[in-house]
């Protein structure tokens, strides 16, 4: 993968605003070449730069669901596997490594408590994980 340019940071960021956003709005937004804009895009999904395009919800829109971020602190060297066995979760949503006090936060979303509680349980047992806790987002006020 050669390094991208500001070209190529630009349609990244127009997407990441609209993922539906047509090719020829991005060059009449960018002053490129229909063109342009075409190839640059094959090219980051060619080399996995863009892996894939997304729908956000407003959390508004499901208003059942339950939201929670969970920060772990992992034991040793444990993190490759952690992850690995956290990507098999299903209501994990996203996985961050970070730094600090926590080693990952992951971002848990369940249709009721009980699923909730259940998903809490499974993860607090993966092998490596030290200790966990968990905070339910209450409200959104920036997207």
């Amino acid at each position: 993968m050669r390094n991208m340019d500001d070209v190529d940071r630009e349609i990244i960021a127009l997407l990441r605003a609209d993922a539906r956003m047509p090719v020829a709005a991005l060059a009449v937004r960018l002053r490129v070449a229909r063109g342009t804009v075409q190839n640059r895009l094959r090219r980051l999904e060619e080399e996995g730069v863009i892996v894939g395009y997304t729908v956000r919800l407003r959390p508004e829109s499901e208003p059942h669901r339950i939201r929670a971020w969970m920060s772990i602190a992992v034991e040793g060297n444990a993190a490759p596997d952690v992850i690995r066995a956290l990507r098999g979760e299903p209501l994990v949503g996203a996985l961050h490594s970070t730094n600090g006090r926590w080693d990952i936060v992951a971002e848990l979303h369940a249709q009721s408590l009980e699923e909730f509680d259940l998903a809490l349980t499974r993860i607090r047992l993966t092998p490596g994980i030290a200790r966990t806790e968990t905070s339910i987002l209450l409200s959104t006020y920036k997207l």
